[in-house]
């Protein structure tokens, strides 16, 4: 994790968390004018997230931000639920969704790949284990740089 991820989170989830929702995650995209914030928020009410949720977080965030003034330069910041292709970001999500269908992007090539698109079979010390095929991979966390939930209908 990031030290610019470690600041943003020290500010932002005590404000989602004060709220009454539950800080999923976030991702920072840095590029220039077109930087985004996205944060993640979700709920245990069976209602979930909807847009007037999104909205105070949106608010409530944007102040704190104005600011502490942690991010240089202009961004888009960006208030959503988790979705059905949830982002997972720290090992208790993954534990959460053990058996699940889940597509990881790594940071760098790992046995000759990036991407892995398989079932997440379990978690074992800090590494991921997903079986692609009728192959495993154990992959660390900190080599992952995106997965997402693959919703199964």
């Amino acid at each position: 994790m990031s030290a610019k991820y470690t600041i943003l989170e020290e500010y932002i989830r005590p404000v989602v968390e004060g709220l009454g929702f539950t800080f999923w995650g976030m991702e920072y995209l840095s590029q220039g004018k077109d930087s985004v914030l996205r944060i993640f928020i979700d709920t245990d009410e069976e209602k979930g997230i909807d847009v007037e949720d999104c909205a105070r977080v949106s608010r409530q965030v944007s102040s704190i931000l104005d600011v502490e003034d942690p991010i240089t330069g202009e961004y888009n910041l960006e208030v959503s639920s988790p979705g059905m292709d949830r982002p997972l970001f720290n090992l208790d999500q993954y534990q959460a969704y053990i058996n699940a269908v889940v597509s990881l992007r790594l940071r760098v090539p790992f046995d000759g790949r990036r991407k892995f698109k398989g079932q997440l079979m379990g978690i074992e010390n800090e590494d991921i284990v997903i079986r692609v095929d009728q192959e495993e991979y154990l992959l660390p966390i900190e080599l992952i740089e995106k997965a997402n939930v693959v919703p199964q209908f």
